[in-house]
């Protein structure tokens, strides 16, 4: 019953949130946003979900890539930081955690790569967050219904 209340209870129009990220406060202002299902090279069904946002007066377009690992078909989802963002990849991944923090409530892992890259982990407590808004609830839900292992019963 809870679940269902809260699933597309939210919307993004308008959303804007504080929240601090490694002790430094965040501004989070969404400005456009979208998910969408794709498939992989491999064919592998990926959600994508894009959010243009504002973090402390950066304006960037943002996307977070989920699709399902392992033996246990777990959702997670990755973004890459960029070097090219104002401030470098560092502070490209503090300000995608405070994008995914501000609607989630949970911060994602960070992992620095020994290429230098910098990914952005979720997992399903984030994509559960997200599911909370109107604008992807849909989307998210077709994802985990054709991702899921469960066969239908006849």
């Amino acid at each position: 019953m809870e679940e269902g209340k809260a699933r597309g209870s939210l919307t993004l129009e308008n959303f804007e949130k504080k929240v601090e990220v490694n002790g430094r406060e965040y501004t989070v202002k969404v400005l456009g946003w979208g998910a969408e299902l794709e498939k992989s090279q491999s064919g592998k069904k990926l959600l994508k979900i894009r959010i243009t946002a504002e973090i402390n007066n950066v304006k960037s377009d943002y996307t977070i890539t989920f699709s399902r690992y392992g033996r246990t078909n777990t959702a997670e989802g990755f973004a890459i930081a960029r070097a090219d963002a104002p401030g470098g990849r560092e502070a490209d991944a503090e300000r995608y955690s405070a994008l995914i923090k501000a609607p989630t409530g949970k911060e994602p892992s960070i992992r620095h790569m020994k290429d230098g890259r910098i990914k952005i982990a979720c997992y399903e407590g984030h994509l559960e967050g997200f599911r909370r808004f109107t604008e992807l609830a849909d989307a998210i839900e077709e994802w985990l219904e054709e991702t899921s292992r469960r066969r239908p019963t006849h």
